[in-house]
């Protein structure tokens, strides 16, 4: 810089650069020294997290006094050699989020030095690793825990409860695609997931997240759990379940369990016309009994599965927002959706394989109080996408798809809005703890 910077404090300055992306943000401070110190400033990284790869080498120490300086509490590691994880514990000593890509048991050990973690994921195992109390430094800390692709111990494969024990104050648990040590037959772990001892086990559960196949996620009771803490009302916190190609091993009234549900988001491995020879088709009973018992249900996420208007008429009407990433939407799909959900605030609305086509057009009817949107602009009109401006309470849309002139159209939209209306092709920014498994199905 040839012109030192102008003269505002440094809270103005500050404040701007909190408009930056990343990117931005590292261009900026290149500028000049008093730019570099005002961008690394903690307030401007606040929530976010930085991805170690060590592909080029070992980081220096210039390096990691910047993320003291930026305040990093949170790490994705793609590599994970244990030299490297030895410096990254003594570097960051307030990491209170991990990540960790491709593990093994060895590099499981440094958690222990992680005095203030509270929230660890594990994604990919080639050797079994076993996870218990003495694997972190504080286990009543830990609140949230993330596994998936993660080849479990024979030794204990065969439970999650046990799996979970040292942790019970855990607020938030995903358990996706397990794997057992060769020479372990499936069929030895159909009482795997065994979901309310899960919740009994873990009284501060809020969030539920399984993929486990068709017959692990089982609420029946083939080898009975201990019981659990005495003095406990048996009632469960747990707000929101993920269930992920695993519907067919609930039982149709298992909702019941879990009156208190106000997010259910059920992915389905195939849409009903995909349907495999040889696979039962499902016809949508479960869903709808399951609905019905959900009378605080505020988000319903649905994607692939039976026909919508198999379960439409069971949907609580207290539902606000709603993901609809389903074959076959129909106008009267549309339409019955909408006398179901009179109140709806925030639509994903998604057809594939088909498109929405005139249907956008009668979205501003249908679902007046919309304040967020998401579709796909291919096949809908220049005519039918503007419709969307009549929805006057619209603050955010999101395109899932960019094609050609797609900029100018929505300057025209934002235009009919005068510029009330957010628009954006870019997903908004998911937590590094999000498994990779929903974001690639929703």
């Amino acid at each position: 810089m040839t012109q030192p910077a102008p003269q505002l404090p440094a809270e103005v300055w500050s404040h701007v650069f909190g408009y930056l992306s990343a990117a931005d943000k590292f261009s900026v401070r290149t500028a000049c020294k008093y730019f570099k110190k005002l961008v690394d400033h903690g307030s401007l990284w606040k929530d976010w997290s930085v991805v170690l790869g060590y592909h080029k080498g070992y980081y220096n120490s210039p390096f990691w006094g910047t993320l003291r300086r930026r305040k990093v509490t949170s790490v994705v590691l793609r590599g994970t050699r244990t030299k490297d994880l030895e410096r990254l514990a003594s570097s960051l000593p307030t990491l209170t989020t991990v990540v960790m890509d491709q593990s093994s048991q060895a590099s499981l050990s440094f958690l222990k030095e992680c005095t203030h973690l509270k929230r660890l994921a594990i994604r990919g195992s080639g050797t079994p690793l076993l996870l218990d109390g003495s694997t972190v430094y504080e286990p009543l800390q830990l609140t949230h825990l993330s596994m998936c692709d993660v080849k479990l111990p024979t030794i204990a494969g065969c439970s999650l409860i046990s799996a979970v024990l040292p942790f019970p104050n855990l607020t938030s648990l995903v358990y996706h695609k397990a794997r057992l040590s060769e020479n372990t037959l499936w069929q030895d772990t159909l009482w795997m997931v065994h979901v309310p001892s899960i919740l009994t086990r873990l009284p501060m559960l809020k969030h539920l997240s399984l993929s486990v196949g068709y017959t692990l996620c089982t609420f029946h009771n083939r080898s009975r759990p201990s019981p659990g803490p005495p003095g406990g009302d048996g009632a469960s916190v747990l707000s929101s379940l993920e269930l992920i190609d695993c519907t067919h091993s609930f039982e149709a009234d298992a909702m019941k369990r879990m009156p208190g549900l106000k997010r259910l988001a059920v992915f389905h491995r195939y849409s009903h016309h995909q349907m495999p020879l040889g696979l039962l088709a499902t016809d949508g009973g479960d869903l709808k009994t399951w609905l019905r018992d959900l009378s605080q249900l505020s988000t319903l996420v649905i994607v692939k599965g039976p026909p919508v208007k198999k379960y439409v008429t069971s949907i609580p009407d207290t539902v606000t927002s709603l993901t609809l990433c389903v074959a076959g939407l129909s106008p009267q799909d549309m339409e019955a959706v909408s006398v179901q959900v009179p109140n709806l605030l925030h639509l994903h609305i998604d057809p594939w394989p088909s498109h929405l086509r005139a249907q956008a057009a009668q979205i501003p009817q249908l679902f007046p109080k919309l304040k967020s949107l998401k579709l796909r602009h291919e096949h809908v009109s220049e005519r039918d996408f503007l419709q969307l401006h009549q929805l006057k309470d619209l603050e955010y849309l999101e395109i899932l798809d960019i094609r050609p002139h797609l900029s100018e159209l929505t300057r025209k939209l934002q235009a009919l809005t005068n510029f009330r209306l957010q628009v954006t092709t870019s997903p908004r920014k998911r937590d590094v703890l999000t498994c990779p498994c929903v974001c690639q199905l929703n």
